[in-house]
């Protein structure tokens, strides 16, 4: 099965100068936890509750400063046309519960998230790939945790 059956296509973005409090209302009136941040038809970022709780406002950092002072610039994603079962194994080994999905021009298609591949394993009795990915994602320690230092 391939990423293009599973993710969700209708995604929000942010502008990298929009304020952290605009990108939390979306996040809030659209009951997510991450949107991408492009500029100029590019992702070149993303940015979550966790990015603003912890970078932002723990940081001493006020609603109105730009998204890009506290977005993850290292994006990670995967493109459309992958196999699930790579693209769970990878999120295992990053660390990562959902991926922007970019076409081969790399334009943003879509988001990926553990949820969509549960849901559609579930149908199927088949859940290897979400608890592979799962169990990866579990380990202590990765890109985001609270004990690197990173504020």
């Amino acid at each position: 099965m391939r990423v293009s059956e599973l993710m969700s296509t209708d995604v929000c973005t942010v502008d990298p100068q929009q304020s952290l409090q605009m990108a939390a209302q979306c996040m809030s009136e659209l009951d997510i936890g991450i949107l991408p941040v492009g500029e100029n038809d590019r992702l070149v970022g993303m940015i979550s509750d966790r990015d603003i709780a912890v970078r932002g406002i723990a940081a001493g950092k006020g609603p109105s400063i730009p998204v890009r002072d506290v977005m993850s610039k290292d994006v990670k994603y995967c493109f459309e046309d992958q196999e699930i079962e790579d693209v769970t194994r990878n999120m295992a080994d990053q660390q990562i519960r959902r991926l922007p999905v970019l076409n081969r021009d790399k334009r943003l298609v879509g988001i990926l998230s553990l949820g969509d591949v549960a849901l559609a394993e579930a149908g199927s009795r088949k859940m290897q790939h979400v608890g592979n990915a799962l169990a990866g994602i579990s380990q202590p320690g990765g890109e985001h945790s609270q004990s690197d230092g990173r504020l």
